[in-house]
């Protein structure tokens, strides 16, 4: 019971290291989109265009200086307040795009996310919006989000030409996402009137038996910073005990999970008991 409910508490701070690289790219992709569609936007004026160009490039730039510490400091957050923040991403592309993106609001009521998952749905969603604009022939897209108490439920419905599939480039990155989180997701499209997206991502992903490790696999001093990770103690304690910096140890703990296939660190420190 104690080894499920650390899983629960620490999904969000095991996984956000591993997503920080993809998460941050997609808010980049999002806001050159932003800029380049202000500066294209027949409806403003020359300065007009630059004056919101420089305004969306500076709120990019506060965003991009505290997401680290927002986001690990939001361990749930409730499914209606991720939405919002997922319109408020992708406000400049409503404004001065040429797709019309509509959005459904989820019910007030429901469980709240955890923390990888509202911020996982966004960039799915952000991806999902972005391959439309590249693409050029939808005009229209529909979101909607729900909750039915296990899983978040997310649909995109476009008006393009109906011909996107599961296995289509487009489709590869959102589908990965979706499978780190153990959720599923399906394509349906007609030809001619468009293509739905249907996303359900779990709230609690069932935790996974991880292979004990070998000696062979690690170096000696990941084993030094595994052995330390099963007492349960925090990465500045770890440090301490082995006379290295707390980044080191972030790039230790990095490492084992990638080489232990491991998602959390609670998943970590049980396959270091097991060894």
């Amino acid at each position: 019971m104690a080894t499920d409910a650390l899983t629960h508490a620490s999904r969000s701070a095991a996984s956000e290291h591993a997503r920080t690289v993809a998460e941050q790219a997609d808010r980049h992709a999002l806001t050159l989109e932003s800029i380049l569609a202000a500066l294209r936007s027949t409806r403003l004026s020359d300065a007009a265009a630059r004056a919101e160009a420089v305004e969306i490039a500076s709120a990019a730039l506060i965003e991009l200086r505290t997401a680290t510490d927002r986001q690990r400091s939001t361990l749930l957050e409730p499914v209606t307040g991720a939405f919002s923040r997922l319109r408020a991403d992708l406000r400049p592309l409503v404004r001065f795009g040429d797709l019309d993106v509509q959005f459904v609001e989820p019910p007030a009521t429901g469980r709240a996310l955890p923390g990888d998952v509202a911020h996982s749905a966004r960039a799915i969603v952000r991806t999902a919006v972005l391959a439309l604009v590249d693409d050029g022939v939808a005009r229209r897209v529909r979101i909607q989000w729900d909750c039915d108490g296990r899983n978040l439920l997310m649909q995109l419905r476009d008006d393009g030409a109906g011909t996107l599939d599961a296995h289509d480039d487009a489709v590869r990155p959102i589908a990965e996402r979706v499978v780190a989180l153990e959720g599923t997701l399906a394509v349906h499209s007609t030809a001619g009137w468009g293509s739905t997206l249907d996303i359900s991502l779990p709230l609690d992903p069932s935790p996974r038996a991880i292979e004990a490790p070998t000696d062979s696999d690690l170096t000696e001093r990941e084993r030094d910073v595994l052995r330390l990770v099963v007492t349960g103690i925090g990465n500045r304690e770890i440090a301490d005990g082995l006379g290295i910096s707390a980044n080191t140890v972030k790039y230790h703990v990095a490492n084992l999970l990638r080489k232990l296939g491991a998602r959390t660190r609670a998943e970590l420190a049980a396959a270091g008991a097991r060894g």
